[in-house]
């Protein structure tokens, strides 16, 4: 497995920047085997990096390895569509196909 590279953005130590951190780091501890480097920055004190990576709400989390990059906004409290929204883990096409089979048109 490649190791994959996280940038996760905050701004200050808020409630929700707080929730987003625990929950990247449940996240990586469960599901990314150890293969997986977390930088953390705060928006706050150093906004020239927010800038560059046109962060236009907090907390933003960035795949930046392996490519291509990926982003999710939000305080990251549900793993599996954050794992999906990251291309980490396979969408279950056996759910997906089952569900949609219960539906008529």
């Amino acid at each position: 497995m490649e190791k994959t590279i996280l940038r996760l953005y905050v701004t200050g130590n808020t409630e929700r920047a707080r929730a987003a951190i625990h929950n990247l780091r449940r996240i990586c501890a469960d599901d990314l085997g150890g293969q997986y480097e977390v930088t953390i920055i705060d928006v706050l004190e150093r906004p020239q990096l927010a800038e560059d990576e046109r962060i236009l709400a907090t907390p933003t989390l960035i795949r930046q390895l392996p490519p291509p990059l990926r982003r999710i906004v939000g305080d990251l409290s549900e793993a599996d569509k954050v794992l999906i929204g990251l291309d980490l883990v396979a969408l279950d096409h056996n759910s997906a196909n089952s569900s949609a089979k219960g539906q008529s048109a």
